[in-house]
């Protein structure tokens, strides 16, 4: 099968995080262009590749390329996904979709005029600990979830004069990083009914918004979500860390070490089933070091394009986690519980 000729648009940090995942899928994709406004960034790249076409300017790349994954400040997304949509290539995002509502719908809509794939970059979901999470939860054998906790620890400077420090971020922490675990929560709990955000700027003072968040969401089937962030972290202990309470116990996903624990100190544990110790059961390790995974996510992507099926995060699934975030943003600013019905989860 021939390999889908992929183009890089944006050669900056968040593409070395990419790179590490498209080294490892070679045998489906071949990187055919890489675009960056300095052209030596793009050359940096493309000097570990075999010889791709190099430009400063990506609307020179559409003979070259099958898709491009787009990795550019936020505010250039709609431009930038509309030119390629319109000479018919697959679109890999990076989140978040678009700035406003306006531009995601407007891209979804010409996408699927052009038949083209377009996907959102949220490589958690893709991430085999969290698969296996949902996996065991979507079983029944732990009963119903009654609340998932998703907490992330970092520290993200925005360099004075980048574009991270002003509103072409289009929001703060929240809406840049926060809405992959607004996406994954939706994902495992369903459709929210209510909720709320509180951010703050201390410790992340180059932020125009918040650097620190907190959101928690009720959903329709009862459970409780939340959502603590910061990148303001001087010092981390968890890292990234996925909890979820259930009538059965705790089930814990620590990505850092790749572990996947069950805790449960009052029922007793099935012999053989798993390798417990105590009242803390190993229920899946991870083979291989943390890193973003992003491998698991792009040979997604590119099944999308050769079998024509939808994309786990496809981008009305996406539309509907900012929608998330936009109504909690208009509903900290009221002082209000933020009304998150009706935003499209029962299409």
């Amino acid at each position: 099968m021939e390999r889908i000729r992929l183009g890089l648009i944006g050669c900056g940090g968040m593409m070395k995080t990419h790179a590490q995942g498209i080294n490892q899928c070679k045998a489906d994709v071949e990187i055919t262009a890489v675009c960056d406004i300095e052209i030596e960034r793009a050359r940096e790249v493309a000097s570990v590749l075999d010889d791709p076409y190099v430009t400063t300017d990506y609307k020179t790349m559409a003979d070259y390329v099958d898709a491009v994954l787009v990795v550019l400040p936020h505010d250039l997304h709609f431009e930038c996904g509309v030119f390629f949509a319109r000479q018919k290539k697959h679109i890999l995002m990076e989140k978040p979709l678009c700035n406003s509502e306006e531009e995601c719908l407007r891209l979804i809509e010409i996408c699927e005029e052009e038949q083209v794939v377009l996907m959102c970059a949220y490589p958690v979901r893709y991430w085999p600990g969290i698969v296996k999470l949902k996996e065991l939860l979507d079983s029944g054998e732990f009963g119903k979830i009654i609340q998932m906790s998703v907490w992330t620890e970092q520290l993200t400077v925005a360099k004075e004069g980048t574009w991270t420090a002003t509103a072409r971020l289009g929001g703060g922490q929240l809406f840049s990083h926060g809405c992959h675990y607004i996406d994954l929560l939706l994902w495992f709990l369903g459709e929210p009914v209510s909720g709320s955000h509180l951010g703050t700027r201390v410790g992340t003072p180059w932020l125009l918004k918040e650097g620190t968040s907190s959101v928690i969401l009720k959903f329709k089937n009862g459970a409780i979500g939340y959502h603590g962030a910061t990148w303001g972290a001087r010092g981390t202990r968890m890292g990234y860390n996925f909890q979820v309470h259930t009538e059965q116990g705790l089930l814990e996903y620590d990505h850092k070490t790749g572990e996947l624990k069950l805790y449960n100190k009052h029922a007793e544990h099935k012999p053989g089933e798993y390798a417990s110790e105590g009242n803390v059961s190993l229920v899946w390790k991870r083979d291989g070091e943390s890193s973003k995974h992003t491998e698991h996510e792009l040979m997604h992507f590119v099944d999308c394009i050769r079998t024509g099926k939808k994309p786990l995060t496809d981008a009305r699934t996406s539309l509907q986690g900012l929608r998330v975030i936009w109504a909690l943003y208009d509903a900290e600013k009221q002082g209000v519980v933020a009304d998150l019905r009706g935003l499209g989860f029962e299409d």
